[in-house]
């Protein structure tokens, strides 16, 4: 007698069967069954290489936190301007962050991964040949615009994931995604120090350049190893229904908070560090030797933040967060007065890594507000959290251009950082009062327990 599978397992299946040119038109990852047999194997498959393509998709966009310490006085740039040089790109890569969402719903995740990772080329090619100097600064607006690009990569990477994994796992998938990613700033920044060391100064564009072979393996491997959810398609219209919650622009101010933090001191560190201390980091290698460590661990905590969240709730874990990043902000600003390097690389590490843990923690949030807001109704609940995900990576990266405009105002003004650090601290002191008021006091406990 033949045997035959339980009816349940037989409908687990066909998610993994039904791939026509990489479309999936089944998928159910909330069924234990589903997901076991097939669904989680194709779900990792496709978590692997959208971090990769993401990674690269940062570095990208983060290449100008490296490139301006290249720039020595042969390029004529004063600090102000080498701000907005790494002020630019992070504006572009915000604004982009909204059409790449859209983009997944109209090309398919796979699709749009491979046209996103191809986009990079433009910039990459560009900056390898005309960083030079009697360049324009100008044209250096222009290559430093040209790498948001890299930007726009992580709000689509992240829809995409999102859609992916059950609820139950969206704060690890998420968390995993999007640390994999930010550990594009300090790749980028450990290739600055490297050419620095090894072939000086005087090469800007071998930075670049060595990015462009990677990207090409990213556009390989998207369309080789990644799938298309036909679901996606039915979502079109999220982006303008998550316009209309409320929650969406309050975990949008959190995660410029958050990512804003992390995206805007990954820029401005190192200009920082040798305008701010510019007898102990005369150089710019002396600079890249520390650009790299804060990134490195915020991007490595960032999966723990959507973990702890998964444990212990998105709310508690972003709202004790931020209270400690007020916390680092302060010591940040105390080093700065009292001219202690040690102290000050303290407060600033410990920024870098509460930022990552708060990344995740918030991202963790958003998928289960709109569980409980549309308990019953899955597809609405994914669609909005998929759509306002989208629009918090967007609004979130603004604070990246936020921060590098404050540190380039503050010492247009005031001839130190002090200022800025001061309005870091009242931000994330308004973001406590936020996650306690609308996700933590008990009247608010009883609509939405996050």
């Amino acid at each position: 007698m033949t045997a035959t599978l339980p009816p349940t397992v037989t409908e687990a299946r066909p998610a993994a069967a039904s791939l026509k040119g990489h479309w999936i038109d089944d998928w159910r990852p909330e069924d234990r069954e589903f997901w076991d047999n097939g669904g989680a194997a194709i779900a990792k498959r496709n978590l692997i290489v959208s971090i990769f393509s993401e990674h690269i998709g940062f570095s990208v966009w983060t290449l100008w936190s490296v490139l301006v310490l290249f720039l020595g006085p042969e390029y004529g740039i004063d600090p102000a301007q080498k701000f907005l040089l790494t002020a630019v790109p992070a504006l572009v890569g915000a604004a982009l962050r909204i059409p790449y969402t859209f983009a997944v719903a109209t090309f398919g995740g796979r699709n749009w991964t491979i046209i996103s990772a191809s986009l990079l080329l433009v910039p990459s090619i560009a900056a390898a040949f005309l960083i030079q100097p009697g360049v324009s600064y100008s044209t250096l607006l222009i290559l430093g615009a040209l790498a948001g690009v890299g930007g726009g990569n992580f709000a689509s990477s992240m829809a995409n994931i999102n859609a992916f994994y059950p609820d139950r796992l969206k704060g690890w998938a998420l968390g995993i995604n999007a640390g994999g990613g930010n550990l594009g700033v300090a790749v980028a920044q450990l290739i600055g120090l490297f050419v620095l060391a090894v072939f000086g100064a005087g090469n800007p564009g071998i930075v670049a350049g060595i990015y462009i072979p990677f990207i090409v393996i990213a556009v390989v491997l998207s369309a080789l190893k990644m799938d298309n959810l036909s679901q996606a398609r039915n979502e079109k219209r999220g982006m303008r229904d998550a316009a209309k919650e409320s929650h969406t622009w309050i975990m949008s101010l959190l995660y410029i908070g958050t990512f804003g933090s992390f995206i805007g001191f990954g820029f401005a560190f190192g200009q920082v560090l040798q305008v701010q201390f510019a007898d102990t980091f005369n150089t710019p290698i002396k600079a890249a030797y520390l650009t790299f460590l804060g990134p490195l661990l915020g991007s490595l905590i960032r999966p723990f933040g959507g973990a702890l969240a998964d444990r212990l709730g998105g709310a508690k874990v972003t709202f004790v967060n931020f209270i400690a990043m007020a916390v680092g902000a302060s010591i940040v600003l105390v080093a700065a007065q009292q001219r202690s390097l040690p102290l000050y690389l303290v407060g600033f590490i410990s920024l870098f890594v509460l930022s990552g843990l708060g990344n995740g923690s918030s991202y963790k949030m958003i998928p289960a507000i709109f569980k409980q807001k549309y308990a019953g109704d899955e597809h609405q609940a994914r669609r909005i959290s998929g759509a306002v995900i989208g629009i918090a990576g967007a609004i979130g990266a603004v604070g990246g251009v936020l921060v590098n405009l404050a540190f380039r105002q503050s010492f247009l003004t005031y001839k130190d950082a002090d200022a800025a650090y001061i309005g870091f601290i009242a931000f994330y002191a308004l973001c406590v009062l936020v996650t306690w008021a609308v996700y933590l006091r008990p009247a608010a406990r009883t609509k939405i327990a996050v």
